[in-house]
């Protein structure tokens, strides 16, 4: 039998109809005319996280790789920017995320090529994403709103740049503009990190996992501890 690889947690919106990466690409955080799959987020116009995502090709049409209990409210989000363009915006049941940590199916993932393999298929009669969710705290990398909050973090905060999900280059999107006035004065004086449990204040938490022994929390720059910090986040602090 083999190893179940969907992640049932997840689920694909799509997007299809007229010039769909130029509607997204005023709106998120990704350059979409870029290279796909990207992580990316849709913004407050401050600048704060309302979702996380992926983005995927799929000929003209692009596939948003969303989590399943947030993917209604995302696709009327973005059907709020639609207006009048002949643009449909709904979920495809036909497919599902799929993840393995080791392999050659798939593509790395964007943030990290450590998070392993990621593709867009059927489903299959598993679920994964309890391994994804140990593994990718494991590298210190957070995601999906018990996480990052809803209107709570900023997107830098979340270690937006340093995880491939944010675009310098392309352009104005919903909160580009405090988001990049931070990067310019390399203002991020606060980051979302993966921490142990014990001894953590669970007032200061924002997610916590006993079943890993690992939590979710704030940290200032200034107080981050290098023996939790993923080396990915340690390279970008000291730098």
């Amino acid at each position: 039998m083999s190893q179940a690889t969907t992640l049932a947690d997840r689920a694909i919106i799509r997007l299809s109809g007229e010039d769909v990466r130029g509607f997204l690409q005023g709106l998120v955080t990704a350059d979409v005319n870029g290279p796909l799959p990207a992580w990316s987020g849709l913004l407050t116009p401050q600048g704060k996280a309302l979702f996380d995502f992926l983005l995927w090709a799929d000929g003209d049409d692009v596939l948003v790789d969303c989590e399943a209990d947030q993917a209604d409210a995302l696709v009327r989000r973005l059907s709020l920017y639609r207006l009048r363009r002949p643009i449909t915006i709904a979920r495809d049941p036909a497919l599902a995320v799929h993840w393995s940590a080791e392999g050659s199916e798939g593509v790395p993932d964007p943030r990290l090529p450590a998070l392993g393999r990621r593709w867009i298929a059927a489903p299959d009669d598993g679920d994964a994403s309890t391994a994804w969710r140990a593994h990718r705290l494991a590298l210190g990398v957070p995601e999906g709103i018990a996480e990052l909050g809803q209107d709570k973090t900023l997107w830098l905060e979340a270690n937006a740049r340093e995880l491939n999900g944010v675009s310098f280059t392309k352009g104005c999107y919903v909160g580009q503009e405090n988001t990049a006035r931070m990067h310019h004065r390399s203002k991020v004086n606060r980051r979302l990190v993966v921490v142990p449990l014990a001894g953590e204040d669970a007032d200061e938490l924002r997610a916590a996992y006993p079943d890993l022994g690992l939590g979710i929390a704030f940290r200032r720059v200034e107080a981050l501890d290098p023996a939790i910090m993923p080396g990915w986040l340690a390279e970008a602090v000291a730098g």
